[in-house]
């Protein structure tokens, strides 16, 4: 049975994320024994792609200036269009990312969540997937690009769309789990 407790995660995204591929890794990561820290550089909740209203809008829990990325184990990137487009063009959101790659922290990115770890600069000579449409992008940028449901390389885990959660969400979770246990409080390492 996984277990992530004492491990917490970011999830990082904003408005105009794919809901599945921010609820099911969150959901995985909970039911897991983990935490979650929703991530935005913006307000106090941030929208899915084709939402209406205020339907499936998640709260977000820290503002990205506030986020310190020593604070977490993991972190992840939600695909759909808009929310990795506008992750992809902020300074802070590429410095974020690029200090989990940096650390060897696992980051899972899926569908066109890549984009962020494209223009942070950590693609180069890893081998990846992602959406259709990215997959040029990232091959010039550097990575080996392949069509498969979920990719490993190092720190990075990615995938290629909702088609493919159930995998990005078992390898990711494997891949934190393999990551030497936090400690608590007392410096008694989590078990």
């Amino acid at each position: 049975m996984a277990s992530l407790l004492g491990r917490k995660i970011a999830i990082l995204s904003a408005d105009g994320f794919n809901e599945a591929e921010l609820s099911e890794p969150m959901q995985a990561v909970l039911s897991a024994g983990g935490e979650v820290d929703v991530i935005a550089p913006y307000g106090d909740s941030i929208r899915p792609e084709h939402a209406s209203g205020n339907g499936g809008a998640v709260n977000v829990d820290k503002k990205l200036e506030d986020a310190d990325p020593q604070d977490y184990d993991a972190l992840i990137l939600p695909g759909g269009r808009a929310g990795p487009a506008f992750l992809r063009n902020d300074e802070n959101a590429r410095a974020f990312a690029r200090e989990f790659v940096n650390t060897d922290k696992p980051v899972g990115a899926i569908c066109h969540g890549p984009w962020l770890l494209i223009d942070a600069e950590v693609v180069a000579g890893r081998k990846m997937t992602g959406a259709r449409e990215i997959r040029a992008e990232l091959k010039e940028a550097g990575a080996d690009v392949v069509d498969r449901e979920v990719v490993i390389d190092g720190p990075i885990v990615t995938s290629r769309g909702p088609e493919d959660l159930p995998a990005f969400c078992a390898a990711l979770i494997e891949k934190i789990e393999s990551m030497p246990a936090p400690s608590g409080p007392d410096g008694v390492a989590f078990i």
